[in-house]
């Protein structure tokens, strides 16, 4: 009997985390409890602009527009015959996901790529991609597709293997028209034009991920600019701030302050002894002893006033 009940607790508890997964499943994936999302698509635009400008004269910058949830047919109906949509399959999540690059970038990054400064009025042509056109974005699709790889990578391994590129939208199928999916618009700025990226990944892709893009990774997952860091920490280090010691404060009506003359003495609690609080725009830092040296007055610091300390200390002013 202890058994069957056991092996029945076992059950429901397995019943249970079932449930729970379906019950997730079915209220889709929230972007905004998902953060390391779209610090992933922040790596992935600045690897692309770092490869973009390897390759040309001219510097390409890429940023994140938005991430958001939305429809994978919406999405491809809105760029039907004005981008170019590569299939991406990734063997380790065995799923796809799409990556589009709208007519003004693949028209931009030509431009780029070929050595033009922008004095050249844009191409504003309907017509259907050129080889040229198509073998260049092949090329940035391979790129596209290895950023977005090493920008999961610290969140699961990851490999995305480019199987073929689609100009007409009814052909760039990762799931049903009507399934949710998370899209990620990226910009792109040379040469004073400007195009647009879109990543399309279904919820059924990244719902495998969610737990390990729900949580915050220790560490700055992007490679820093040291120099640029070095630079903004010296920087930092010569700001001039404004330090108050307050001794002691206290309250007064107003009508006895308006009566206040020179000369006047206001007698105060504090002695010698008392300590001294030694504030940064208003907010209470550490805590010191009152001394002299030389004819002057001191401040020996004693402590750290702590966050709990410092409510206190506001209260205490507050009153």
């Amino acid at each position: 009997m202890i058994e069957a009940a056991t092996a029945s607790s076992k059950a429901s508890s397995s019943e249970r985390a079932m449930i729970a997964d379906r019950l997730l499943d079915a209220a889709g994936i929230s972007v905004d409890r998902l953060p390391m999302l779209p610090v992933v698509f922040d790596r992935m635009a600045r690897l692309m602009a770092d490869a973009m400008r390897q390759k040309s004269p001219s510097p390409s910058y890429i940023s994140v527009s938005y991430v958001e949830n939305n429809r994978i047919g919406d999405v491809l109906d809105e760029f039907e015959s004005n981008a170019l949509v590569a299939v991406l399959y990734s063997p380790e999540w065995d799923a796809r996901v799409l990556v589009g690059f709208d007519r003004d970038f693949i028209f931009t990054l030509v431009d780029v790529l070929f050595g033009a400064d922008g004095t050249e009025p844009p191409i504003d042509d309907e017509r259907p991609f050129s080889n040229i056109e198509t073998r260049i974005a092949r090329t940035m699709f391979e790129v596209a597709a290895k950023a977005l790889a090493e920008s999961f990578s610290p969140i699961a391994e990851t490999t995305l293997k480019m199987e073929r590129i689609e100009s007409r939208m009814d052909f760039a199928v990762v799931g049903r028209r009507n399934n949710p999916a998370v899209v990620a618009r990226l910009l792109q700025q040379a040469i004073g034009r400007g195009g647009e990226v879109f990543i399309v990944m279904p919820h059924s892709t990244l719902n495998p991920l969610r737990q390990r893009l729900s949580q915050v990774l220790s560490g700055e997952m992007s490679s820093r600019d040291k120099q640029w860091t070095q630079h903004f920490h010296n920087e930092i280090q010569r700001t001039e701030v404004k330090l108050e010691a307050i001794l002691e404060e206290r309250e007064m009506p107003l009508g006895d302050l308006a009566n206040l003359r020179v000369g006047q003495v206001i007698e105060l609690q504090a002695t010698a002894r008392s300590p001294v609080t030694l504030a940064c725009n208003d907010q209470p830092i550490f805590t010191c002893q009152l001394g002299q040296l030389n004819g002057s007055y001191t401040l020996q610091i004693d402590e750290l006033i702590h966050e709990e300390e410092k409510d206190l200390f506001d209260d205490l002013r507050n009153r």
